[in-house]
């Protein structure tokens, strides 16, 4: 709206001959502008916070699917498959 706002500014001042309006008018444009970059740069900078907060559910979720050992009595059930295969059993 602003933008919108400024351009009529800016075009009226061309109008009119007034450079005082033409320079309020590209001022507002500018502001707008970076309004909308701020707005933006705010819901880029959301979004990564979202997606390192579940990065780390995700981990959590391992972690947690691998037991309180952390997938370390796999380890120790393939040693005892290795264990049985050299001795026979």
């Amino acid at each position: 709206m602003d933008k919108a706002v400024g351009k009529a500014k800016e075009a009226y001042g061309a109008i009119t001959d007034d450079e005082e309006l033409k320079a309020e008018g590209r001022a507002e444009q500018r502001k707008a502008d970076a309004e909308a970059e701020a707005r933006q740069r705010e819901k880029r900078r959301q979004a990564e916070a979202e997606a390192r907060q579940a990065e780390k559910e995700r981990d959590r979720q391992r972690l947690k699917d691998k037991g309180p050992l952390g997938g370390i009595t796999d380890a120790t059930e393939d040693i005892g498959g290795l264990t049985d295969k050299l001795t026979g059993r």
